[in-house]
């Protein structure tokens, strides 16, 4: 576990920032589902006054985050929401962030719906999911005829489902979350590198899908 730990901690133990700057900053209760260590609600709580609640099936990782946020639940997301229950044991929240963690479940459309419920109304989501349209996976899949299986990526041993950016809309529209916008981090490699801030060049070509490794999309309840 350690080791594979250490292999995930750049993409799954850090503040986020592409995720804190959409939370917004009047957002008093904020509800992470697959919070980590808690790295993303400590940046939050350091920058305003706000109640943060995480949700965290690693119990390491659960662990770790109670010292961070004001309360950690160490439990399965997909249990833990067909309970129905989760109104009386979390309450209602002004944002709910769901980083990187939807494609690791079985349903995630009904995940998301659920925890979606507890939005306040014009409540916003803000989800992360890695986008399965990069250029590796054509080139693994269509020309080396082999999906890999890594740490972590778009190609996390752990991942149970795929999304394109249109996929994850439907996502949210499936929670009853409309979409009000849409952040893509590019990526020339999958690892990061000082060549990724020139890939904003291609916003406006054919090839922006391509070399979106990620994307955030942030929705709010009607």
């Amino acid at each position: 576990m350690a080791g594979e730990r250490a292999a995930r901690a750049a993409a799954y133990e850090n503040p986020r920032p592409e995720i804190a700057r959409h939370v917004p900053v009047q957002a008093r209760r904020i509800l992470d589902i697959g919070c980590s260590s808690g790295a993303l609600g400590q940046a939050l709580k350091a920058r305003s006054e706000v109640e943060v609640v995480g949700v965290e099936v690693d119990p390491e990782y659960a662990a770790a985050a109670e010292a961070r946020l004001d309360r950690v639940i160490n439990a399965d997301l997909e249990t833990l929401g067909a309970s129905g229950r989760l109104r009386e044991e979390l309450g209602s929240f002004d944002c709910l962030i769901a980083a990187d963690v939807l494609e690791h479940l079985v349903d995630p459309w009904s995940c998301l719906r659920r925890f979606g419920e507890l939005l306040s109304v014009s409540g916003t989501a803000v989800v992360s999911l890695p986008n399965v349209r990069y250029w590796e996976t054509l080139w693994q899949l269509g020309w080396r005829g082999t999906w890999p299986r890594r740490s972590e990526g778009i190609f996390d041993r752990d991942h149970l489902r795929w999304f394109t950016l249109s996929d994850g809309i439907a996502l949210l529209d499936h929670a009853g979350l409309e979409a009000q916008g849409v952040e893509r981090n590019y990526r020339l490699r999958p690892q990061p590198s000082r060549w990724d801030r020139h890939l904003r060049k291609l916003e406006r070509t054919p090839l922006r899908p391509f070399f979106s490794f990620q994307f955030v999309i942030v929705g709010r309840r009607g």
